[in-house]
């Protein structure tokens, strides 16, 4: 297989990790195809956004998949709970924790790249900066590819699915400096989970708050318009 010939898939969901991840494969050498879910997301517009980033980065195919997490509510994301504003919660899971979200998230995006016949898949998780969930920790990644092993026709014929995660062990102020480099635009990306009712990212909530503190500590601009001024935690 030529350099030209390898395909990764990338579970993109229109974030500032997932477009990062996604120009990372493309500078590898690989060929996209992407996956983003419509899981009723309050945050939707993200899908927007990922329509853009699949766009800039010259994705081939590019599918956005329904699937509708409010079905079962349980988060700040999916169902009637507020999204915290007062301030990056620390040692807890937070309510905008989706169950059990990258969890069918992947299998969705390895049923995708073993119909494409591809091996490769990039998730944009993050261990440092990711709000506590843990559907972001390398012990997740780690046992999850072990299970695709175990569970497709491809890991059992020999073929097993790589997962890789580019950013495991980013800060996000790393991420705004790989952001810099790859000469992306922050302001294809979507970070916010509450955004106001004209579409502009609210600047409080703890996704929002995450992502403005690492462009501050990388020292690069995000030309991102947020409705609240920026107050570092």
């Amino acid at each position: 297989m030529t350099q030209t010939d390898k395909i990764a898939v990338v579970l993109l969901s229109g974030g500032l990790d997932s477009m990062v991840t996604a120009a990372i494969a493309r500078e590898n050498g690989y060929r996209l195809q992407a996956l983003s879910i419509n899981y009723g997301q309050r945050h939707f517009c993200e899908l927007n956004s990922a329509s853009t980033i699949a766009d800039k980065l010259g994705v081939e195919r590019h599918v956005v998949l329904p699937l509708d997490l409010r079905q079962f509510g349980g988060s700040a994301l999916t169902d009637d709970i507020d999204v915290p504003k007062a301030g990056v919660a620390q040692d807890e899971i937070p309510v905008t924790y989706v169950p059990a979200r990258n969890l069918l998230f992947l299998a969705l995006t390895t049923a995708f790249a073993e119909s494409a016949g591809a091996s490769d898949i990039f998730i944009g998780v993050n261990a440092l900066d990711y709000s506590g969930y843990p559907d972001c920790r390398p012990e997740f990644i780690a046992s999850f590819a072990e299970t695709a092993r175990l569970g497709t026709r491809q890991g059992v014929e020999g073929t097993p699915f790589v997962i890789h995660a580019p950013l495991q062990h980013f800060t996000k102020a790393d991420i705004a400096r790989e952001c810099a480099r790859l000469d992306l635009d922050p302001a294809w990306s979507w970070s916010c989970y509450d955004p106001t009712a004209d579409g502009i990212a609210c600047g409080l909530c703890d996704s929002c708050r995450l992502r403005r503190k690492g462009f501050a500590e990388a020292g690069v601009m995000d030309t991102t318009a947020y409705a609240a001024p920026f107050a570092a935690d």
